[in-house]
Formats: structure tokens, C-alpha cells, sequence
């Protein structure tokens, strides 16, 4: 038996590859949009991927399924429940896909979404399951969230009702040795509570997962609800484009191109917005104004699909041959109308360039002393906060900072934080473009704040 998991850090990602290597088949289970790792490792091991199966309909990236069908022609699976534009076959309760003496069997388990189905995984002749794939059902720690359909017009009260029964009558049935393997982990914001473990097994969730415990459905669902993070503004996007027909991630970055700073200018006169990806530092020293900073090297898709607008042509501010990986990485949440880059990066920029500045904790505490005291504003999650503030702060968390620009004051100093630099810059950049003159990002967020000891 071939069991393989793929973990993409930037978006707690985990994909699977499920296989007989005598029998040369196999199948990738929630494949993420680029699926040239999943080739190279089936023909390493010599097996013929010809199904993928998704366990639900992801909101926070785009799944790879048709690309592996347009590679392969891959047969996709999907939950008896799911409705798609593409063609599929539905699996129930205890429909198989046979991979030679390997068997996935559909366990239906909704919850997170009406569609969730987790996937059991026998080895030969075996009674009993070698690991459970539970998607976003079940995950390490936590469980799947169920209030990512309220736009849909299904309450998080129904979801977490289903949820409940799912987990009690199906998934904690199962023998106490099954290994679990989730779609996600600890970042992910489709739970609160995920661990940095990739893999468990039925008995210790049973034992540890808060969500696990004895409980009545009411108390599970008030629970389970409560306190998630702000969901990014992009899933509901996401999750509808994982039902669609739509084209591939190779067919979109085929059109990457090059343009010199005259091109690039008149596709942002045009209405194209720049994203400048390199780290907080960089564009603070100079960048051009209007662009919005989202950082290569710190959860990228996730921050980008927060800020960004899922319809506006993109052009990219990037590092010496990063270009591709931005787009791919865009590209990975369906953000697919990049336009080009920017030839020879920040070296190409002409004089009309602006800065952001940056201040210390340290300066920063001084200021707060003073007649003059700046607005500080935290930017975090709200469980971030919940475990530490600065006193007398304004709290809109980043993926709602363009909604709520009317909260702030735009006569006075605004000093934006994060955990460490990261999304205070992104706000920095939203808040300048939308013409706010004091605007300063607070170095190394609230880490540096708390070691500074103001």
C-alpha cells in the first residue's frame, strides 16, 4: 500500500496519494492546484493515478482535481450530496474505489459542508480501516468549522448539528488504532484550534480533541462556532469555484509576462492593481504608490486573497525570478488575472516612488506619553488579541481593514501592528492607498512590544 502525505506549509495544506504499487493504480485525494509533485512521484513508484477524490468543496484553496483530469483523465469523486458543473461520480456511504488490494470507502460526514465525506483507507483484506481521511471534518485537535455557508443560506446552527452526528456516529466509531489524516493544520483558518501534528489517531482524539468530549449537540455547536477567525474574504469564491468547469493553473500561467515600466504603468492606469511581494523592509524603503504590499515569504495566498479583489487584474512587484512562484501561488486560490510583472523589479522604478515609515516599540511607547499620542491599531486575529493589547488600541482585523476604513481617524497618526511586521505592512499599504497621510508600521509588531517590556 502507497500512503503518502503532501503538506503545502504557506496554506496547512495536506494532500494525499493513496495506491497498490503491485497493481500500478492510484489515487490523490483534495491534490492542490499545482500537481507536478503528484506525478513525479507516481512514476517514481510506478502507479497510474486514474481517480481524485475531494473530501468536500474547499473555500481556502483551489483544488487540483481538474488538472490531474485534464493531465491523466483522472475520474473525479466527489460526496453523494456535492452538485458540480463538471462531471463526477458520487460516492455514499460505503462506495468504493478499488486501487488493486487497496479500498477507499466513502464515509459520508457533513458538517463543515453539506458534501463532507472522509474517506477510509483498507489495506488487502484487512476488517479494519489503516486511517481515515476526515478532510475538514475531523482535524487535529479541532474540528472543521461550520459557519463558512451562512452566505449560502445554510446556518452555522445546521452545519454544526450535522457535524455533531457525524463525528459521534461515524467517525468516533471507528477503532480507536485508524490513523487520521486531515486536509489541514495549525494556520489554517478553516478551524481555531489545529495542531502542528499532520497525523493522529481516532483514540487520542477521542482523548484530547476539545471537541471530542462528552457533550450535548446544543453545547457542541455554541462551542465549535465560537471564536473562529475572521474567515478571509475569498473563500466563498473558492468554494464555488471548486463546483465549476473553469480553466487550469498551467493554461494561466502560460500567459506570465514581462513588462517594462511604461506597459506596467498604463495596466494600472487601466485599473489593474499592483502587488508588491517582497518582504516588509524592502517596500517600506520605496514602492510605488497605490501598490499593496502582501510578502512572499509569510502565508501568501491566504493574506493576498484577504486584501485583494478576486475580479481586478493584477500586476506583480516581485524579486529576481520570483515571478512565476508569485503567480502560482496566487494562482493556487484561483487568483488567476495576473497581467504581468514588473521587468527587473524594484530596480526598474523611477523617481515616483513612495516610503512608509517604520517606528520602534520603544518610540513608539515615548509617543504614547506625549501631547501628540498616535492611534494604534492591531491588526490581528481576535484570539490574538484576546492574549495580549496594547492599551487603548483599535482592533479591525486585517481582512476586514477595507470594510471598516470609516472607523478610523484620518486626522491623526495611525501606528499599525501584527504579531511580528507581517500583515501591518499589508495595512500600512491598504491604508496609504486609501489615502491616509500618517500611516507607520510598528517593526517586529507586538513580539518586539512585549519584548521591549514598554
Amino acid at each position: 500500500m502507497i500512503l503518502k502525505q503532501y503538506y503545502l506549509g504557506c496554506l496547512s495544506h495536506a494532500s494525499y496519494l493513496i495506491g497498490d504499487a503491485d497493481a500500478g493504480v492510484a489515487a490523490v485525494v483534495d491534490p492542490q492546484r499545482d500537481v507536478d509533485e503528484y506525478l513525479a512521484d507516481a512514476a517514481k513508484l510506478g502507479v497510474s493515478i486514474r481517480h481524485v477524490l475531494l473530501t468536500h468543496f474547499h473555500a481556502d484553496f483551489v483544488a487540483g482535481h481538474l488538472e490531474l483530469r485534464e493531465r491523466l483523465g483522472a475520474k473525479i469523486h466527489l460526496g453523494a450530496r456535492a452538485e458540480a458543473d463538471y462531471a463526477f461520480h458520487g460516492l455514499a456511504d460505503g462506495d468504493a474505489v478499488e486501487l488493486g488490494r487497496v479500498r477507499v470507502v466513502a464515509l459520508e460526514t457533513p458538517g463543515h459542508t453539506p458534501e463532507s465525506t472522509s474517506f477510509l483507507v483498507y489495506d488487502g483484506e484487512n476488517a479494519d480501516p489503516h486511517a481515515v481521511l476526515t478532510g475538514d471534518t475531523l482535524f487535529i485537535g479541532d474540528v472543521g468549522r461550520p459557519d463558512l455557508m451562512a452566505s449560502v443560506g445554510v446556518s452555522a446552527e445546521e452545519l454544526g448539528g450535522m457535524l455533531y452526528d457525524s463525528l459521534r456516529e461515524k467517525l468516533m466509531t471507528l477503532p480507536d488504532a485508524t490513523l487520521v489524516y486531515p486536509a489541514h493544520g495549525a494556520g489554517s483558518m478553516c478551524g481555531k484550534n489545529l495542531s502542528t501534528e499532520t497525523v493522529s489517531t481516532i483514540g487520542d482524539q477521542k482523548r484530547f480533541n476539545y471537541a471530542l468530549q462528552p457533550m450535548e449537540k446544543e453545547e457542541f455547536v455554541r462551542i465549535v462556532a465560537a471564536n473562529q477567525p475572521c474567515a478571509p474574504r475569498y473563500f466563498p469564491y473558492d468554494a464555488q469555484l471548486n463546483r465549476e468547469e473553469r480553466g487550469t493553473l498551467e493554461e494561466s500561467l502560460a500567459d506570465l509576462k514581462a513588462l517594462d515600466l511604461e506597459a506596467f504603468r498604463r495596466a494600472e492606469a487601466a485599473g489593474a492593481q499592483v502587488v508588491d511581494v517582497r518582504e516588509a523592509p524592502e517596500f517600506a524603503a520605496g514602492h510605488l504608490p497605490g501598490s499593496v504590499n502582501v510578502g512572499l515569504e509569510g502565508r501568501f495566498a491566504t493574506w493576498a486573497g484577504s486584501v485583494l479583489g478576486k475580479d481586478t487584474p493584477l500586476l506583480l512587484v516581485t524579486p529576481a525570478g520570483r515571478e512565476r512562484e508569485a503567480a502560482l501561488r496566487l494562482g493556487r486560490i484561483g487568483f488567476d488575472r495576473v497581467l504581468g510583472y514588473l521587468a527587473g523589479g524594484a530596480q526598474a522604478f523611477d523617481d515616483g516612488v513612495t516610503t512608509t515609515r517604520r517606528v520602534g516599540a520603544d518610540a513608539l511607547g515615548a509617543a504614547l506619553e506625549s501631547d501628540a499620542a498616535p492611534v494604534v491599531l492591531d491588526v490581528r486575529q481576535p484570539g490574538e488579541r484576546e492574549a495580549s493589547a496594547i492599551e487603548g488600541s483599535l482592533h479591525v482585523p486585517l481582512g476586514e481593514l477595507e470594510e471598516r476604513l470609516g472607523e478610523l481617524p484620518r486626522d491623526a497618526e495611525i501606528v499599525i501592528h501584527c504579531a511580528t511586521g507581517y500583515r501591518s505592512m499589508a495595512a500600512a499599504s491598504l491604508l496609504e492607498r486609501a489615502g491616509f497621510a500618517r500611516v507607520a508600521d510598528l517593526e517586529g509588531g507586538i513580539e518586539a512590544w512585549s519584548a521591549a517590556a514598554v
